[in-house]
């Protein structure tokens, strides 16, 4: 089968990677990729958001099968489109995909299905948000969301009124996501311990995939502004079978069945942002894809050939009850550019790689990188993913910081704490 991969992160590194291991998959393509995917797959140039030049790729490459990574083009329409011209891919189509798309659909969605997740006002103008943060519904701190997609910036946690304005007018005044900020959703902070939950989609049923913890925060003890991930470990040791079988039941059903009633049937990832409250798990976002760095732990887990589960979901035919998961503990520690998440400084040579890799139970996992004068250079704010697997999480930990440490580029920030929590809560 050849199968093409779009994406040029770390996550779909990690996807490429995984792919490679399966026997049915013949030829494998990435577009546009990065230098680490070339070293695994061939590369092609692609712009993402032209949907007429992703199809002529996967119509001159002649591709069976194509899996969709990052969620651009999934709330564009590839998959929409794939469709009309008779094509196979794995990912959901534009209207499945406002599940993370629009915050203010997902909401909405989620109260008429009865999915439990905090309260909250969808305002589609500056006043109507200012009135709502103002008249302190949901007291503070209180959380303000930017509507559409903001690479996993647009959420703030606002400690007080005044904190909550500045978001307000942060996205829908000054603009600070584009058009994401044209309607905010404010909500009530949910209070407990966050965790990943991911599930595989057929349209009519879902199988859990694994779970994770990731760490958003660019600094040591989730100090700073949000990044879109600056690391994360799996399985998370809060999620037990009896837990894990409650949010299917309460959750990834419900959304599953209220999708295909709604006419739009989701096939694909879903991925479940949890708040484990003191009344039960609640959502906190949808996403409709892999998330990134969790795809770089959770992946790993996965203790089964990927392309049959993946073609299964895409055909809606997934008829396992469960995903075969290995014993393994994985932690992943993102490398960063100086400035991230604000700014990003670039062309930075990289030493250390071969180093780094040569550890056992290491993988290095590109995203915002490149080759310039036969040099690998820095080329984004989250510039590599490093990867430690382990019998457990001392073990994982420990590999990845080991195999970071062995790398370096000007202005190199990661975060020193990644599975921290792990300790605490496996005990």
């Amino acid at each position: 089968m050849r199968v093409l991969v779009l994406g040029s992160g770390a996550r779909e590194h990690a996807l490429v990677a995984r792919l490679t291991a399966d026997r049915d998959v013949g030829d494998l393509v990435a577009a546009p990729g990065n230098p680490g995917i070339a070293r695994l797959a061939r590369t092609v140039p692609l712009n993402l958001d032209d949907l007429d030049a992703v199809n002529a790729l996967a119509d001159r490459e002649q591709i069976d099968f194509t899996v969709v990574g990052p969620e651009m083009p999934l709330s564009r329409g590839v998959a929409d489109r794939f469709q009309q011209e008779g094509r196979l891919l794995f990912g959901p189509t534009a209207a499945a995909a406002r599940l993370e798309s629009s915050k203010a659909f997902a909401k909405a969605f989620m109260a008429r299905h009865f999915v439990p997740t905090a309260r909250f006002r969808a305002c589609e103008s500056l006043d109507d948000a200012l009135a709502v943060v103002r008249g302190g519904e949901f007291g503070v701190p209180v959380v303000i969301k930017a509507d559409g997609l903001a690479a996993g910036k647009g959420v703030v946690v606002a400690p007080d009124r005044a904190a909550a304005e500045r978001a307000v007018f942060d996205a829908m005044r000054d603009r600070k996501f584009g058009a994401a900020g044209d309607a905010v959703v404010v909500e009530e902070c949910l209070e407990g311990l966050e965790v990943s939950f991911f599930c595989l989609c057929d349209g009519t049923r879902a199988v859990a995939i694994a779970t994770a913890q990731d760490h958003k925060r660019i600094f040591d003890d989730d100090r700073g502004p949000n990044t879109g991930g600056m690391g994360a470990f799996a399985p998370s040791p809060l999620v037990d079978a009896a837990l894990e079988a409650r949010v299917m039941r309460e959750i990834v059903d419900p959304v599953v069945a209220g999708m295909a009633a709604e006419g739009h049937p989701f096939r694909g990832f879903l991925y479940v942002g949890l708040m484990l409250t003191s009344d039960g798990p609640k959502v906190i976002e949808f996403n409709v894809r892999l998330g990134d760095p969790e795809a770089q732990v959770v992946l790993p887990l996965i203790d089964q050939p990927l392309l049959p589960l993946l073609v299964a979901a895409a055909t809606g035919r997934l008829s396992q009850r469960s995903i075969s998961r290995g014993p393994e503990r994985v932690a992943a520690v993102v490398l960063a550019s100086r400035g991230y998440p604000e700014s990003a400084e670039s062309g930075r040579e990289i030493v250390g790689l071969d180093a780094a890799e040569a550890i056992p139970q290491v993988s290095v996992y590109h995203a915002g990188t490149a080759i310039k004068g036969g040099r690998l250079v820095t080329a984004g704010g989250r510039v590599l993913t490093v990867v430690g697997r382990g019998l457990d999480y001392p073990e994982a930990i420990a590999r990845a910081y080991v195999a970071a440490l062995k790398i370096s580029f000007d202005g190199m920030q990661f975060r020193h704490d990644i599975g921290r929590k792990a300790f605490a809560y496996a005990g």
